[in-house]
C-alpha cells in the first residue's frame, strides 16, 4: 500500500537508475485507462478500469510492480493531460506518494508522419516513451503545467463566475435584440421594458403574438437575474480585503492605481497569474498568456501567423479589453502614442491586430510597474 503525504506539490523526483515504475493515465468520461512500464524498450501493461476509482488504481499499480518484478516499495512516476478531471487527481497521486507530472496537452511531441492516427493505446503508449525519456532527464518532449494550490485555485472562482454570467448576459441581449427585430420592433431594453412591451404594435399595428410576447417576457426575467447575479458578484468581490504583504494583495493594492485599470481586470491578473506564478522574464509572460507571435520561415517563405492563443485565456481576452480603455483613458502615454502611429490611421482589421501587440505590451508593462515600481512612461496615476 502506497503511504500518505499531505503536500500538493509534485514529490521528489525519483532517482535515475533506481526502479522505478512509470504510470500514464489515459482520462475518459466513463473509464480510465492504465499504462504501466519500467522503462524504455519494454512491452507496457495496459489496463482500464472504471473512471475515478482510485482503489483500483492502487491495486494495479501494486500487480503492475509485481509483474515486472519491481520492489512493492519502488518509486512510481506518473503524468496525464490536462483536461476534465483538473488537478483533484494530480493531488490524490501526490498524497499517495506518486511523482505525478500533469502535461500541457498541446506541447507534447508528436510524430509528424503519424500525427493523423489516434487511439487510447497510441496515446498511452507515446505518454509512457515521454516519461521515460523525461526520467532520463530529456525535458523536450512535454510542457508541464503548474499546479495550483487549492486556495490558489479557488481564488479564480469568483472572477471566472462573473465572466461566464457576462457573457451569458450578453448572448441573451443579442437574441433579445434579434427577435424583435425580426419583427420590425425596436424597444430598448430599459428597467421599463415589459409596460412599452404590453402597449408594442408590430408594422402594421396589429398587437404583438403572444408568443412572441412571452417569449421576451421570460427572456427579460432571465435578464434581470442575470443582472442581480453580478451585482451580488460585485458586491462580494468589494468586500475582499486581501493582505498588501502578499503578492495577491501587492498587485490588487498597486494595479489601480492607473488610470484604465478597473476592479475587475485587477482581480483577475492577480488570480489568474500573478498571484501563484513565478514570471522570469517578459517573453516567459507574453507566452503564459498566448500573446507571443508564431512565426513561419522556411527556406524563402516567411510570415507571421498571429498569436499562439496557446496560454491562459482569460488573461488573454482581458488584456485585449484593458488595451482598448488604455488607448481612451491614457492617451499620452508613450504606449498609446505607438499604437496610434502604427495603427490608429489603419483600416479597422489593422486596429484589431494592432490591439493585441498592444495588451502584450501593457501586460509587460504592468508586471513590471507592480513588482519594479516602473511607471508606463506618459501614464497617469490616481492620486
Amino acid at each position: 500500500m502506497m503511504t500518505m503525504t499531505r503536500t500538493e506539490e509534485s514529490t521528489a523526483a525519483t532517482t535515475v537508475g533506481a526502479p522505478t515504475l512509470l504510470l500514464a493515465f489515459e482520462l475518459g468520461e466513463r473509464t480510465w485507462k492504465l499504462g504501466f512500464t519500467p522503462g524504455l524498450g519494454q512491452q507496457p501493461r495496459i489496463r482500464q478500469i472504471p473512471a475515478r476509482a482510485t482503489n483500483r488504481v492502487v491495486e494495479e499499480v501494486a500487480r503492475a510492480k509485481a509483474r515486472f518484478g519491481l520492489p512493492a516499495d519502488a518509486p512510481v512516476l506518473s503524468c496525464y493531460e490536462a483536461g476534465r478531471e483538473g488537478f483533484w487527481l494530480h493531488r490524490w497521486l501526490v498524497a499517495h506518494a506518486v511523482s505525478n507530472q500533469v502535461i500541457d496537452s498541446s506541447s507534447i511531441e508528436v510524430n509528424r508522419r503519424a500525427r493523423r492516427a489516434k487511439t487510447d493505446r497510441l496515446d498511452l503508449g507515446g505518454l509512457l516513451t515521454l516519461l521515460a525519456r523525461h526520467h532520463l532527464g530529456d525535458g523536450r518532449g512535454w510542457r508541464m503545467v503548474r499546479v495550483p494550490s487549492v486556495a490558489e485555485e479557488d481564488a479564480r472562482q469568483l472572477h471566472r463566475t462573473r465572466e461566464t454570467i457576462q457573457q451569458d448576459r450578453t448572448r441573451l441581449i443579442n437574441r433579445l435584440k434579434a427577435a424583435m427585430v425580426t419583427q420590425g420592433l425596436t424597444l430598448s431594453l430599459e428597467a421599463d421594458f415589459l409596460t412599452r412591451l404590453e402597449t408594442a404594435q408590430l408594422w402594421d399595428g396589429t398587437p404583438i403574438p403572444a408568443g412572441l410576447k412571452g417569449r421576451l417576457t421570460r427572456a427579460w426575467a432571465h435578464l434581470a437575474f442575470l443582472t442581480r447575479a453580478l451585482e451580488e458578484l460585485d458586491r462580494e468581490r468589494a468586500t475582499l480585503a486581501p493582505d498588501p504583504q502578499t503578492t495577491v494583495g501587492r498587485y490588487v493594492s498597486a494595479l489601480p492605481t492607473l488610470r484604465g485599470i478597473g476592479p475587475i481586470g485587477t482581480w483577475t491578473l492577480a488570480t489568474e497569474i500573478f498571484g501563484w506564478r513565478q514570471i522570469k522574464n517578459r517573453r516567459q509572460l507574453g507566452a503564459l498568456v498566448g500573446l507571443v507571435p508564431a512565426p513561419y520561415q522556411s527556406g524563402e517563405s516567411a510570415h507571421d501567423q498571429g498569436i499562439t492563443r496557446a496560454g491562459n485565456k482569460h488573461v488573454r481576452r482581458l488584456m485585449v479589453q484593458l488595451a482598448w480603455s488604455w488607448v481612451r483613458y491614457q492617451p499620452d502615454s508613450a504606449l498609446t502614442a505607438w499604437y496610434q502611429g502604427k495603427f490608429g490611421r489603419g483600416s479597422r482589421r489593422l486596429r484589431r491586430i494592432g490591439i493585441v501587440a498592444l495588451a502584450r505590451k501593457l501586460l509587460i508593462a504592468l508586471w513590471h510597474y507592480v513588482e519594479h515600481g516602473e511607471v508606463p512612461e506618459g501614464a497617469i496615476v490616481k492620486g
